[in-house]
């Protein structure tokens, strides 16, 4: 017989009015968004009578959450970036000195002491040994280190140019090794901005290489270029480094292999540091923004296995000793070790608002970029359609959906009304989803919903269908029910679950206005499922319960 259970019935209930409670703030989309922008600013610290009017303009209590519109929709912030490419080869050079080091050291009776010297080029690594009559040998120690290249561009070739100048051992990148270092840099960099401007997958932002080393950058929905700069421009390197001393002269000179950074908090306070870092920030696993003993914005982390190894060992070393945590060249706080620390996790404190916590927390998960980059256009875009095709594919919606609720009126009756509501809480449904996951809506995207009301029909129609067959072998109109709706489910179950794997396939290998579709249409498959399959059998329960008709007419 017919019968949903009161716990279900429940459960159905809040679902459709969360849908409609959470899809609501998009049909008032101008006075959220002030109010959004106004709250925002008011937590930052910028409270005025004005911003208090625009958050006046939607209550604090209610949902405010907003599909974001795409940028042919309504347009973005647009940049266009240049990435020092060189900054790696310095990185790398760097990284080298400490095994040269080692490696010398363990011949120092034949090469006698090891000393780095001086360059004017960052990306020169220059040593001599006190033993000159053992250049060669020292020569044949370093060049050990060159490995042969594994690109499919540098077969056959060494990734390290290693020779004498003098009495001075020169090692440099190859130029192979440099190409291949230049396309790597660019990449990691392509990837780890659309982490950042993307980081769930549902914003559909531009970012396309340009040239040798310049990226495009367009992401809808960002009132201006200041605000995506400040996401992407910063370069967010964490590195955790031992504490020489501190000093008040900004001109102070570091010993050698010694670095002075400034303090983030304190003015006028500097701390000179060993510039060969003990962790860094791409060992994290995890960073998410959190509170201090206090109640002060913070942020806290936790290294992957290695990095908590080589945390746990100098912490357990230097108890008593100041340990700087440094984020792109600023020692944001510089604790003492009062313990030996083996979870490999901690936390960031310092002068930051939630805002700036939350944003920090988002740039360490993404990654630091591999290099520093210079912005050469920022500018803030309007709509790519223009006004008429907006408007045209917004009719085509519109008279779309108004044509199958007709149809579905004037073919079922009363049976295609429940169908209609249901198709209005489908299309609710979808809007609120798109909103609480932050997802964008691109005219493709609507393309993806006006297909989703079709296919919500679709699956409405066998199963009215299937009623009358039942109604025909001269069934009553319960059983008639119960069995339409059970002999239905298969059929639509696995129509549904095709489309949700090509839907699947588009987000996955697509990009731009293809994930735009993708993402409607796989909602959309989500949410006409279950209105099909409990919406409209719940609507078409309550009625039956108060009627009781002996006949039944689909």
């Amino acid at each position: 017989m017919l019968q949903i259970s009161l716990w279900k019935r429940a459960l159905i209930m809040l679902l459709c009015v969360l849908a409609v409670v959470y899809a609501v703030p998009n049909l008032a989309y101008d006075r959220v968004e002030r109010h959004n922008d106004a709250v925002a600013l008011i937590e930052g610290g910028n409270d005025t009578p004005e911003l208090q009017a625009e958050r006046a303009l939607w209550p604090d209590w209610a949902p405010s959450y907003l599909v974001n519109l795409g940028l042919d929709l309504r347009g973005g912030a647009h940049l266009l970036a240049e990435v020092h490419v060189s900054d790696v080869y310095a990185d790398r050079i760097d990284a080298l000195w400490p095994e040269v080091r080692d490696r010398l050291r363990a011949e120092r009776a034949t090469v006698g002491g090891v000393r780095r010297m001086p360059s004017d080029d960052p990306g020169v690594l220059r040593v001599t040994v006190s033993n000159t009559e053992a250049l060669p040998r020292a020569l044949e120690i370093v060049q050990s280190l060159s490995q042969p290249m594994q690109t499919l561009t540098g077969i056959g070739q060494q990734d390290l140019d290693i020779h004498l100048e003098g009495d001075q051992i020169v090692i440099t990148l190859s130029e192979a090794e440099r190409l291949a270092t230049d396309d790597r840099t660019m990449r990691q960099s392509l990837e780890i901005i659309r982490r950042r401007v993307d980081e769930v997958g549902t914003r559909e932002p531009t970012i396309l290489r340009q040239g040798a080393d310049r990226i495009l950058i367009q992401v809808p929905g960002i009132g201006s270029a200041d605000e995506l700069k400040a996401l992407i421009g910063t370069t967010a390197r964490l590195t955790f480094h031992p504490v020489v001393r501190t000093t008040t002269n900004a001109d102070e000179t570091p010993g050698p292999g010694q670095v002075v950074y400034p303090s983030m908090d304190n003015d006028g306070v500097y701390y000179v540091l060993e510039q060969a870092s003990v962790v860094t920030g791409e060992q994290l696993v995890d960073a998410q923004p959190d509170f201090d003993q206090n109640g002060r914005p913070a942020v806290s982390f936790r290294f992957n296995p290695a990095g908590a190894r080589a945390f746990g060992l100098y912490t357990a070393e230097n108890i008593g000793n100041p340990f700087a945590i440094v984020l792109d060249e600023e020692v944001i706080s510089a604790p003492v070790i009062q313990a030996h620390i083996a979870g490999g996790s901690g936390i960031i404190t310092g002068r930051f608002t939630v805002e700036e916590s939350t944003q920090l927390a988002v740039l360490l998960r993404a990654g630091a970029l591999p290099a520093g980059m210079t912005f050469l256009e920022e500018r803030t875009i309007g709509p790519e359609l223009g006004q008429d095709s907006i408007d045209s594919g917004k009719i085509a919606a519109v008279v779309a959906t108004v044509a199958v609720l007709a149809y579905m009126a004037l073919s079922y009756g009363l049976f295609g009304v429940f169908a209609n509501l249901a198709l209005i809480i489908n299309v609710a449904m979808i809007f609120a989803l798109l909103s609480v996951i932050g997802g964008t809506l691109t005219l493709p995207g609507i393309a993806g919903i006006v297909l989703t009301i079709g296919m919500a029909v679709d699956a409405n129609v066998l199963i009215f269908e299937r009623i009358r067959e039942e109604l025909r072998t001269a069934r009553g109109p319960a059983r008639a029910i119960e069995l339409g709706y059970e002999k239905a489910m298969s059929a639509i179950i696995d129509a549904n679950i095709t489309t949700f794997m090509t839907a699947a396939i588009l987000f996955a290998l697509g990009s731009g206005p293809v994930r735009g579709f993708a993402i409607t249409l796989g909602l959309g498959i989500v949410t006409s499922v279950f209105t099909a399959l409990f919406v409209t059998r719940l609507m078409i329960v309550w009625w039956f319960e108060r009627r009781r008709p002996k006949t039944l007419s689909v």
